[in-house]
């Protein structure tokens, strides 16, 4: 047990010894409930739901030297509510100036938020299971990514993050500890802001779509042998992998001076994802420095294992393995990178506009690029940061890595004296891509023998030097399966989509714990081939042409299982999953216009649409609406300032509709010529969650129109439709 935990416990002891016999009674819980002492909840299940907003709490805490053991107690929120995203209420608030306060052995599910602490000095949460709370539905599917489920930390002054929930979310916590949880089926698992001196260790948040830890104004807390594994979002193995900013671990606006060592956090968006915060970007102060990364394996991400920007940190020992980046570090400053293993990156190690940088003793073993230096050719005008600070990529001393395998050893441009020296290389294709505008890059001592040994840091004394926890699901990119509430995590049975070809040959994995799997039916597909009935096993269809609705359908039978939502499922009868698809069979004609001041539609709707009568600059048909446009929408066509007509006629058969719009930065959807999605306003792209528009309505059976008028003022523009049927 953690030291400081023991004294906390040996201190609360004693002062529960002034009670009568330790008489601390048990009680049952009830909305509403004020707990001013200690208590041990009558283990029940409990149905209760939290108020709507999440200033009020469905049980608070208030008081000190409190030790509330909710004995395993089950406490479900939202019963009302089926959807995680429809989740509401805050289930436990500890009332600020609370302090000594213990919380252990809850169940909590279907809450916003679970527990909310703010202010409190020597609090610990312990032994917790707070799976299944609120999270996002997200709209990015096998073939494209939606920007809606882009997720955004650059603000939370007023506790802006709680838009996305929470298990736990500390504001201005001291000493707090953390440890022994359970946190799977939510978005974010432990949120905290301005929180100092506090211990995360031998948690287990994993198989979230958002964040495992993350810190905001947070400094001096060490975080150890936590499995944070599968915390992701926008990832589709060999089609895009953005990850939307999901990350194991989240260090934002100016976290210093805290430690993470020997923490699990694969297969994450990042692994670790670090920025110094918005204000080191209009000032050019502060920032997220002297961190120390030790330790951890940050492996699969499916964008970067490590993300360090505009800040100084040291970062070691660490396990970097098939990310995309193993470390980008734009920016930084003043960081040493030491004795990390990297392998199978596209590129180890990149970065973009730093300076002294010391990268030594590390293992690269293959990849494209060992480590990329650059300089951008100019500073972005709005960034003060940029003006405050010298930002030209300078003096790094890379010495005694050893590379393996690597196509390009050192990839350096616009870069200002580098020395190299005794790296080892061995079937490596390029030793030095240096660009004519680098200046005073050394290789005279690279092919030298160089001697380099480092002590151990001071500040790892604290922890005990545990091996990396490891979790025991199938490792690799390609296991990362993006549903709409969140990553697959093996647990039940399901009928993943792998591929679809030209011939519309279709090739599913069915994929499981244990049991056995049978085909019950097949609509709109012929079954070409199917696997055995145990788990993994495939499935290959061709779909049938003209149908609409494709759907298969298998029968599970096997041992219960928790389902995608966290609830049981007894197969004492068949358990039905599988594929199902409606098939639009829709033809859009599309026609692009170029507005001017006239027709700016942040002016309004009536004066803009007058701009339709005008002749297009582009026309073009397609069988879907799934653009994102980075840049312009064609070779010499706008990229700013131009709106989208699209029309087509749907044969439909009768039933009730999901139709869903996301787009940057308005939007209309018309049916049969009636508005039914009215977005006709800038503010609801402010925040990329905003810009997914829905709806749910029952049409007849027989043709019907549909029409969407999109306008885009600058920067990102999207436009994407969806249409699903019950």
């Amino acid at each position: 047990m953690n030291a400081r935990l023991q004294k906390y416990f040996l201190v609360t002891f004693l002062l529960l010894s002034n009670f009568t016999a330790f008489a601390i009674p048990t009680v049952r819980l009830h909305a509403g409930m004020t707990i001013k002492e200690s208590v041990i909840i009558s283990k029940e299940l409990y149905f209760l739901n939290a108020p709507k907003n999440l200033q009020e709490a469905l049980v608070v805490i208030d008081g000190q030297n409190i030790i509330i053991d909710f004995n395993q107690s089950l406490l479900q929120g939202s019963n009302d509510k089926i959807n995680p995203d429809e989740f509401y209420g805050l289930s436990l608030l500890i009332k600020k100036g609370s302090k000594n306060i213990t919380i252990k052995n809850a169940n909590m599910h279907g809450f916003k938020v679970a527990i909310f602490a703010d202010s409190i000095e020597n609090l610990v949460i312990m032994n917790c299971d707070l799976s299944y709370n609120w999270r996002q539905h997200l709209h990015s599917s096998l073939e494209k990514e939606d920007i809606s489920d882009w997720m955004s930390y650059h603000h939370n002054e007023n506790d802006e993050w709680l838009r996305y929930g929470a298990a736990m979310y500390l504001k201005n916590c001291k000493k707090a500890i953390v440890y022994n949880n359970i946190v799977t089926g939510g978005q974010c698992a432990l949120m905290m802001t301005r929180c100092e001196n506090t211990e995360v260790y031998d948690n287990h948040f994993s198989f979230n779509s958002g964040i495992g830890i993350g810190l905001y104004r947070s400094s001096h807390n060490t975080i150890y042998h936590n499995q944070l594994d599968y915390n992701v979002r926008g990832y589709r193995d060999g089609t895009y992998n953005r990850g939307q900013d999901s990350a194991g671990i989240l260090v934002y606006e100016q976290s210093s001076n805290n430690i993470f060592a020997f923490n699990s956090a694969t297969h994450s968006g990042d692994g670790f994802f670090l920025w110094a915060g918005q204000s080191t970007l209009d000032t050019g102060l502060g920032g997220c420095n002297d961190n120390f990364i030790y330790g951890n394996d940050f492996s699969y991400a499916s964008n970067n294992g490590i993300e360090a920007t505009f800040s100084q940190n040291l970062i070691m020992k660490n396990n970097l393995r098939f990310c995309d980046y193993g470390i980008w570090g734009g920016y930084s400053y003043n960081t040493d990178i030491t004795d990390n293993t990297f392998e199978n990156n596209r590129i180890g190690i990149a970065v973009e506009n730093g300076q002294n940088f010391n990268i030594a003793l590390n293992s690269f073993t293959n990849g494209q690029t060992a480590i990329k230096l650059w300089s951008r050719e100019k500073q972005p005008p709005e960034w003060n940061y940029a003006k405050t600070k010298n930002t030209e990529s300078s003096n790094y001393w890379i010495a005694a890595n050893r590379l393996t395998s690597i196509k390009n050893a050192f990839d350096i441009a616009k870069t200002d004296t580098v020395v190299l020296s005794g790296n080892s290389k061995l079937f490596v294709e390029n030793n030095y891509v240096i660009a004519e505008n680098a200046s005073n890059i050394d290789t005279s001592r690279d092919l030298e023998f160089l001697d380099i040994d480092y002590k151990k840091d001071l500040r790892l004394q604290t922890i005990k030097a545990d091996q990396i926890p490891v979790l025991i699901v199938p490792q690799g990119k390609k296991e990362i399966r993006m549903t709409e509430w969140g990553p697959y995590d093996f647990r039940y049975p399901i009928l993943w989509l792998k591929e679809v070809d030209s011939n519309q040959i279709y090739r599913f994995e069915v994929l499981g714990a244990s049991g056995k799997w049978d085909l019950h039916k097949a609509t709109g597909f012929t079954i070409i081939e199917k696997g055995g009935n145990g788990f993994p096993s495939t499935i290959t269809a061709k779909a049938e042409l003209g149908k609409q609705d494709q759907q298969i359908q298998l029968a599970y039978t096997g041992a219960s299982f928790q389902d995608i939502f966290g609830k049981k499922k007894d197969s004492s009868l068949p358990i039905y999953f599988g594929f199902n698809h409606f098939n639009t069979q829709a033809k859009w004609n599309i026609q692009f216009f170029k507005w001017d001041a006239e027709h700016d539609p942040s002016k309004g709707f009536s004066q803009f649409q007058k701009l339709l009568e005008n002749s297009p600059v582009f026309n073009t048909v397609s069988n879907e609406i799934a653009y994102n446009w980075w840049g312009e929408i064609g070779e010499h066509l706008p990229a700013d300032s131009f709106a989208t007509l699209a029309k087509t006629i749907m044969q439909l058969p009768e039933g009730v509709y999901h139709i869903g719009v996301t787009a940057d930065d308005f939007v209309k959807l018309l049916i049969d010529e009636v508005e039914v999605i009215n977005a006709w306003d800038s503010q609801l792209t402010e925040l990329d969650e905003n810009t997914h528009h829905s709806i749910t309505i029952p049409l007849k059976k027989g043709a019907h129109t549909f029409k969407l008028v999109h306008a885009e003022k600058k920067g990102l523009a999207t436009l994407q439709f969806y249409l699903t049927r019950d």
